[in-house]
């Protein structure tokens, strides 16, 4: 526990103007980063007596072991900047919000030919435009079916549209009239792609004007007695109507708003919002976070806008945005979602009326997903340090292990043997911290030897990375340092008794992030008993390093061994810190498992390609592509290998003989199953026998 007044920087040192500030510990990671519109007065308040801070921020600056800012020119780019180092070093006393659950949306691909409607999960990707999102992913079909009787977009999956193309024929639906069938020419790109926008046009809000424009057709289509045609039309209104009820008018029919609840106790907050678009909710998400800082409701809120439009596009930031409190200043953040919008956006709390109505069902919402969270025994802060607390306790360490990591083997039958390392750091997973290994020395099934690799490999890492980082000196950092955008700020660093920057000695990459095997664990944790135990702790010894734990946990009956132990420490089964690493335990061998697999399915589809000398990836895929499978390609001549764009006559020769000598008559066969691989390369479809031989 460090005193904050070792490295509290000299008065008149910090400049009276905005900013922002980091904390770092002792080992050089952001532990905390903040703004201010005057960073003396806000930094000064750290400094104060102990007793007088909140017991969260007195946690965070005893943890610390520096400090440094960074000034800029407005309170606007001090908030841009302090959600660019958040979401960059993942500081664990910031507050950090996170989903409940996965949301689905409801996507149209328009970066593609040929537009596709889907449901997606995930990460957003450009050129694509999202709806949502949706608290059930079979709400959205439902949407969608009864929409494609009038705006018959694709749907399919890149694999059918291009068999459909290739037979000449559609699929199901588009014979049904639900597809327009662009895969068969009956509608051409263009045409399909401004179907594809009035799909998008629709979904936005944009509802009344398209349907009376098809009430108007179907009039005039029974005034000149076409009755099939209006009759046609008539049901295309009642689906887009049944469409439209599914989601309820909340709000007039103009209004685009999203509206924030937050939910709270001293521990944790969770917040929800609803997303009205054209006066309907059309979407909802909620997030949960620990409050690791001392933070009013305002900081949640800025906190929950920071992260709901920080990544957006410009275009899902709505004209009204109605919060429960209001961030303090609000003028910053008014002024940031005005310029991520591109249009003056209203941040306000509702004070009468539906808004307020619809905003106390948000918050209803948001006070229920703070019980339910509270529940789930893994996210609990409170559960999570009794179980640090626990594990400190039974394994007699002198401070709780606040970084873990794990270790584990798997192989198939001896064959393709990978390690896989995890981080837990608070007792939450760390996943930009997992590593993955490839054993090298052997192959075969020998574990214990594998893990002595493992371990040895690791800590060798660290140990080289500090001893570089004993050599490399820097002056005291005082000095102009240039941003991505070429833009200039004068950062000043302040640590004990004005020594360099405690970062300045921590081996970084090239983007000057702390390397990953910097850090050491307090407890390393492999998947095993005492065979496995004993060789890593064997592998640390050999590297001088005594200061780390270690522990493994048997899978039989959940033992947790401990070096030169010759019984094991039986945790209860009702102890949080046995849930604890139960958890890790599993994290490190379901990763492990994953690499293992993903090697197994790149060495089963070995093609004969693969031998071809200056032949890259990019060729050999435009083969495949033009060709449809490897048995055609054997089959064509040099002239038609030199078709394929790219592809010279001496490369086509070389494929050409390649081929020819790969033996068709004796196709690859997997040792495991006894399964013939197809002649393309692809595996077989069953791979179940395979798969109950994994460890």
């Amino acid at each position: 526990m460090a005193d904050p007044s070792s490295y509290r920087p000299k008065p008149g040192q910090i400049p009276d103007s905005p900013g922002v500030y980091k904390f770092r510990d002792e080992h050089g990671r952001v532990i905390y980063v903040g703004k201010a519109k005057s960073l003396r007065q806000r930094l000064a308040n750290y400094f104060q007596d102990l007793a007088g801070l909140h017991p969260r921020t007195r946690t965070m600056v005893t943890t610390a072991a520096s400090v440094e800012w960074t000034v800029v020119t407005t309170e606007v780019e001090a908030l841009q900047l302090e959600y660019t180092w958040i979401k960059e070093f993942d500081p664990r006393f910031n507050v950090k919000y996170r989903d409940d659950k996965s949301y689905p949306y409801l996507a149209v691909t328009l970066n593609e030919e040929f537009p596709r409607v889907q449901v997606m999960r995930g990460a957003k990707k450009k050129g694509v435009r999202y709806f949502g999102p949706y608290g059930h992913a079979w709400a959205i079909r439902e949407t969608v079916d009864l929409l494609l009787r009038v705006f018959p977009v694709r749907t399919c999956s890149a694999g059918v549209f291009k068999r459909s193309a290739q037979i000449g024929r559609p699929c199901l639906l588009g014979y049904i009239g639900k597809c327009a069938a662009p895969c068969v020419g009956r509608i051409s790109a263009d045409e399909h792609h401004e179907l594809a926008e009035e799909f998008c046009d629709f979904m936005a809000g944009r509802t009344g004007a398209y349907i009376r424009r098809l009430e108007r057709g179907m009039q005039e289509a029974a005034e000149e007695m076409e009755y099939e045609r209006a009759a046609r039309l008539r049901d295309d209104i009642g689906a887009l109507k049944r469409a439209m009820e599914k989601s309820a008018v909340v709000l007039a029919d103009a209004t685009d708003a999203d509206l924030i609840a937050v939910a709270e106790d001293e521990l944790e907050a969770a917040v929800q919002i609803f997303h009205v678009r054209g006066g309907r909710v059309r979407g909802q998400r909620g997030w949960v976070t620990d409050k690791v800082e001392a933070v009013t409701t305002g900081d949640l809120v800025e906190h929950a806008l920071q992260q709901l439009y920080g990544e957006e596009r410009g275009d899902a930031v709505p004209k009204e945005v109605l919060v429960p409190a209001l961030p303090e200043p609000v003028d910053p953040v008014a002024q940031w979602l005005t310029g991520r919008r591109g249009s003056q956006v209203s941040l306000r709390i509702p004070q009468r009326g539906d808004k307020k109505d619809l905003m106390a069902t948000v918050a209803r919402n948001a006070q229920q997903a703070l019980g339910l969270h509270k529940t789930k025994r893994a996210s609990d802060l409170t559960t999570r340090s009794r179980a640090l607390e626990e594990i400190a306790e039974a394994l007699g360490l002198d401070s709780v292990p606040l970084r873990i990591e794990c270790f584990d083997i798997s192989h198939l039958q001896g064959d393709d043997v990978v390690a896989s390392m995890v981080v837990f750091e608070d007792g939450l997973a760390r996943k930009s911290e997992y590593r993955r290994f490839q054993i090298k020395t052997f192959q075969g099934q020998d574990d214990v030897r594998s893990m002595h690799e493992v371990i040895g490999r690791r800590f060798k890492r660290y140990l080289q990375e500090k001893q570089k980082a004993g050599e490399w000196t820097e002056e005291p950092a005082d000095d102009v340092r240039v941003d991505d955008n070429g833009a200039t700020a004068s950062t000043v660093a302040a640590g004990p008794d004005d020594e360099p920057d405690p970062m300045a000695g921590r081996p970084t990459d090239e983007d000057g992030r702390p390397k990953r095997f910097a850090y050491p664990p307090q407890l390393v944790v492999v998947d095993g008993g005492a065979p496995q135990v004993a060789a890593a702790r064997r592998a640390l010894d050999e590297l001088g390093i005594d200061d780390v734990a270690v522990c493994g946990l048997a899978k039989r009956l959940e033992e947790v061994w401990l070096p030169e132990d010759d019984d094991p420490v039986v945790l209860p089964r009702s102890s949080e810190g046995l849930y604890l690493l139960q958890r890790v335990r599993d994290e490190a061998h379901r990763f492990a498992l994953a690499y293992q697999r993903s090697k197994r399915t790149k060495r089963l589809k070995s093609s004969p390609l693969d031998t071809v000398a200056g032949l890259g990836d990019t060729r050999r895929q435009a083969l495949l592509k033009h060709f449809g499978s490897l048995k055609k390609l054997r089959a064509a001549t040099i002239d038609e290998i030199c078709e394929v764009p790219g592809v010279g006559r001496k490369t086509a020769e070389t494929v050409a003989a390649a081929l020819a000598g790969a033996a068709p008559s004796a196709p690859a066969v997997n040792t495991a199953t006894g399964e013939i691989i197809e002649d393309d390369g692809a595996p077989p479809a069953a791979l179940s026998a395979e798969r109950g031989q994994d460890r």
